[in-house]
């Protein structure tokens, strides 16, 4: 075989050993959300270890170029007239060979075929780009993380713990874990279903990047609106509070800034159709939508809705404490079924809330025993 014919053999390898590099990161990135850029930059530490390890010299150069296809690794040589180390020295001919003005003294680039490095070198390498791509995946669950902090996301149930009842789900290229405490009471996950949940937090451990999210949390209520409702998006409508018992129900208090808009309206919607559009995402959960007041006590008469609030008496030492007087026939419906509508209407107040009928708080001229 003619020299020139070699060479031309030569550079065909190497091109079609760079074209297989870059196919393979381009899938990485496709796959897995990991730039072709950082995985370039953890093979170009992997070559330099690989390069100490085969010839004792990490006095390499790497050029990269993905538009033109070029992947080259050159080693750093100096020449000498006698090789007594030759990982890191050159004879004087060999190195014209590279270099026809080289000289003894001076350094020459040798390009080098990655694919002599030898099964410790590549081992070496191999493992040195798996963590790369380990990092690089954590840095991208971190950023995809963070940048849904504290937001509403769309996730798909990969599996269900049978055991723990624990639901591992799928968002964006990231995932996360569901805990069985921070699902929706009596709400049923199966793998395949696309659910909505609240990225309440964001964590660095040592396993990776992980995510706290929730479907329990009163803020997954409040972004369900403000996607349901363009008033509140806007900062026309804004939610003053919100109290709920996932599963149950849930009252959230609202506030117009424009008085030509209802808000209550606003977030009911058409037929209801924006407020049931929440109730269909969060499973049949009641939601008793009220209008917000600086006034305690028509916040506080409203917050007990759907029971009508005949008087409302704050303490009189000051204290976030009242007393509330509702038609006979409304008492159980104001205390609600367990207590929950008045534990609902406290927490969305921030007042204590004793509730009495018109007649009287019972026991209240009972004798003593």
């Amino acid at each position: 075989m003619s020299r020139s014919k070699s060479k031309k053999s030569s550079k065909d390898n190497e091109e079609n050993s760079s074209a297989e590099i870059f196919a393979a990161l381009q899938s990485l990135e496709k796959e897995r959300g990991i730039s072709v850029d950082f995985m370039l930059e953890r093979i170009k530490k992997a070559i330099i270890t690989a390069c100490k390890n085969s010839y004792d010299n990490d006095n390499c150069i790497v050029n990269t170029d993905q538009a033109k296809g070029i992947f080259q690794v050159f080693l750093n040589k100096t020449v000498v007239d006698n090789v007594t180390v030759p990982g890191k020295e050159i004879l004087l001919e060999k190195a014209r060979t590279v270099d026809p003005t080289a000289s003894v003294g001076e350094t020459v680039a040798v390009p080098l075929n990655t694919r002599d490095f030898g099964r410790i070198a590549a081992m070496t390498a191999r493992n040195i780009i798996r963590q790369g791509v380990r990092e690089g995946e954590r840095s991208r669950m971190l950023q995809e993380f963070e940048s849904k902090h504290q937001e509403l996301v769309s996730a798909v149930v990969d599996q269900v713990d049978p055991r723990t009842g624990a639901a591992t789900l799928q968002i964006g290229h990231a995932e996360a874990v569901l805990p069985k405490s921070e699902q929706v009471p009596g709400e049923a996950l199966h793998s395949g279903d696309h659910i909505k949940v609240y990225v309440v937090d964001v964590r660095e451990t040592e396993r990776g990047p992980r995510a706290i999210i929730s479907r329990v949390h009163p803020d997954l209520v409040r972004r369900l609106f403000e996607e349901e409702v363009p008033e509140i998006y806007d900062g026309t409508v804004e939610i003053k509070a919100i109290s709920r018992e996932a599963g149950s129900r849930t009252k959230i208090a609202v506030t117009s800034h424009n008085p030509d808009v209802d808000a209550v309206g606003a977030c009911i919607g058409a037929k209801s159709t924006r407020v049931n559009h929440v109730v269909d995402e969060l499973g049949g959960e009641k939601i008793d939508i009220i209008e917000y007041s600086d006034d305690p006590c028509k916040f506080i008469a409203s917050a007990l809705s759907p029971a009508n609030v005949l008087d409302v008496v704050p303490a009189e030492d000051g204290s976030r404490a009242c007393r509330v007087s509702v038609p006979d026939s409304q008492l159980s419906l104001a205390i609600g079924n367990k207590g929950q509508n008045a534990r609902l209407a406290a927490r969305l107040t921030g007042w204590k809330i004793d509730i009495k009928p018109e007649s009287g708080f019972y026991g209240e001229n009972e004798p003593e025993k």
